[in-house]
């Protein structure tokens, strides 16, 4: 069983090297219906297994220059207290927290799935952000509404481990039309470290952690994201793009289902 879990480790691993999203989306679903993990657990093991995980490729990203640290500040601004505060309310509040991230997973899904369409279509998003009236609004508000962004990824991160890489990346295609996709990923992966690490350590606090699970998970994931963020760097945009848009296609679509269900 512990081989399975390195499996699992290395293809999520390398998933995230590769797109900057799959981490939580992929891994805690996994754990829950492939290996019968119970979820709270399920959660917390997978948040603490992001921010190790999620380390090694920002060490990658960084060495490679696509990693933009003034987005992954204002990110940070608002998610590590967004998240430090959610873990409060769950202390009290744990049932209710958990009954809810259902719903806000299927939510996120949908969003995931528009943000698809529009990766696709990023020429004509971009040629729109261009317009002097929207350059003139980010030029004014894109700061604020990063950090905005960051305070709903601490939120939802800690309370269903989902969203530091499917829901960042997809802000960031909409904050900053003209970023590169391999710095999108990277800055997106260098956020989700100190994200991840708060929720997983407070996780660590309400007991939902299987230390076990973890180390079998990154014996796969350390050297999967490594390998996965190597190749990013030297993927052309025209290659990294329609990957991009298909995770964030499959994992928006599954996430959906949680509305139906």
């Amino acid at each position: 069983m512990d081989f399975g879990y390195t499996i699992a480790g290395f293809v999520v691993g390398a998933i995230v090297g590769l797109t900057g999203v799959g981490g939580g989306s992929l891994m805690t679903p996994l754990l829950v219906l492939m290996f019968h993990i119970n979820p709270s657990v399920a959660v917390g093991t997978d948040l603490l297994y992001a921010a190790i995980t999620k380390s090694g490729g920002a060490v990658v990203h960084a060495r490679n220059g696509t990693v933009n640290w003034g987005v992954v500040s204002r990110l940070a601004l608002g998610s590590v207290p967004g998240a430090a505060l959610t873990l409060w309310w769950l202390s009290a509040h744990a049932k209710a927290g958990h009954a809810s991230s259902g719903v806000m997973t299927g939510a996120l899904g949908v969003a995931l799935v528009l943000t698809a369409v529009a990766i696709v279509f990023r020429a004509r998003v971009q040629a729109f952000a261009q317009r002097p009236r929207i350059a003139a609004w980010r030029a004014a508000h894109t700061d604020k509404a990063t950090v905005v962004v960051g305070i709903v990824l601490g939120v939802l991160v800690t309370v269903s481990s989902v969203g530091a890489g499917a829901l960042g990346t997809a802000a960031l295609v909409f904050l900053f039309p003209t970023l590169g996709a391999g710095r999108i990923v990277g800055s997106d992966i260098a956020h989700a470290v100190p994200l991840t690490l708060v929720a997983g350590m407070g996780h660590w606090w309400l007991g939902n952690i299987d230390w076990f699970l973890l180390g079998s998970l990154l014996a796969g994931s350390l050297p999967g994201i490594t390998l996965g963020s190597h190749v990013s760097a030297h993927l052309p945009e025209r290659v990294l793009r329609p990957i991009l848009a298909c995770m964030l296609l499959l994992i928006g679509g599954k996430l959906s289902m949680n509305l139906i269900g």
